[in-house]
């Protein structure tokens, strides 16, 4: 393990200054404005790549998700659209640390990083396949499934206020800490370093993720608002109001599935007039 003398010295700070700690994430991500707006750029391209791959598609809870390789590509254009945003301070940050200008190793950092929510794409594949050949003739969406969808919501508030989730969040809000305390010199270093912060990263999002599932992974709708949300917890100074926010929004939306579907703003529900027919879908 390379030591932390190997960071530059003018960013090893007082770790229990959050001002020390924003102050040098902010001077990172002005030394390299080029690095962030790229990732922004590309992360805007995503979102319209996302927009036409899913141009006329049901956008509502059980959408057939295709096959495998489908999916997989459409994913991590997904989780490009919706990470790089909040991953892009993190990146600036390491960087700056490098030392260096060239973009390799910021570019290394950012591929793994990805790579290990492709793997999360993937996973969920399986999950939600099993459990449509499993259980799909029982998730009606006027029988269980809208149930299932609601706990799905309900899960994902409760994660919100849990050790796990504050500890992973912890990591997120925190680029210099994190970077200084895993710190890998090299190319090898920076793939190890961006699949640790990717782990930090599913570990704090997987739930809102799954909420994404429970109320349609094809709907660009909700897949602004999950990506907001993230955002909003990674990068606003307001922590708890934040956090707290999202779990009393979750908690509303898992309500309202329930005993109103209908006035869920976005929601596309199964076999209404807004869903297109034709579509195949695991809640019919």
């Amino acid at each position: 393990m390379v030591g932390l003398d190997t960071a530059p010295a003018a960013l090893v700070i007082d770790n229990s200054s959050s001002r020390g700690v924003t102050s040098s994430v902010l001077t990172a991500a002005r030394a390299r404005l080029g690095l962030v707006a790229l990732l922004l750029v590309l992360a805007a391209v995503a979102w319209w790549s996302t927009a036409n791959q899913m141009a006329g598609m049901n956008a509502g809870p059980g959408t057939d998700l295709g096959a495998l390789g489908w999916f997989a590509g459409a994913w991590v254009v997904m989780m490009a659209a919706m990470m790089f945003p909040s991953v892009a301070p993190t990146v600036a940050l390491y960087a700056r640390m490098t030392r260096r200008r060239g973009i390799l190793r910021p570019a290394l950092f950012t591929s793994s990083y990805l790579l290990v929510w492709s793997a999360v794409g993937v996973v969920a594949y399986g999950v939600f396949e099993l459990g449509r050949a499993w259980f799909g003739s029982h998730l009606g969406w006027d029988g269980g499934g809208r149930w299932v969808a609601a706990g799905v919501l309900a899960v994902a508030a409760a994660y919100e206020l849990t050790p796990l989730k504050n500890v992973c969040l912890a990591k997120c809000r925190s680029p210099l800490g994190f970077l200084l305390g895993c710190w890998r010199d090299g190319r090898a270093g920076a793939l190890e370093m961006g699949a640790r912060h990717a782990a930090w990263c599913v570990g704090c999002c997987w739930a809102l993720m799954a909420a994404l599932f429970a109320l349609g992974v094809m709907s660009l709708v909700w897949m602004a608002v999950v990506a907001a949300l993230i955002t909003a917890e990674k990068t606003l100074p307001w922590r708890r109001t934040v956090v707290w926010g999202t779990t009393v929004a979750l908690l509303t939306v898992a309500a309202l599935v329930v005993v109103a579907p209908h006035s869920v703003p976005g929601l596309v529900v199964p076999g209404s007039a807004n869903s297109p027919a034709g579509t195949m879908q695991v809640m019919r």
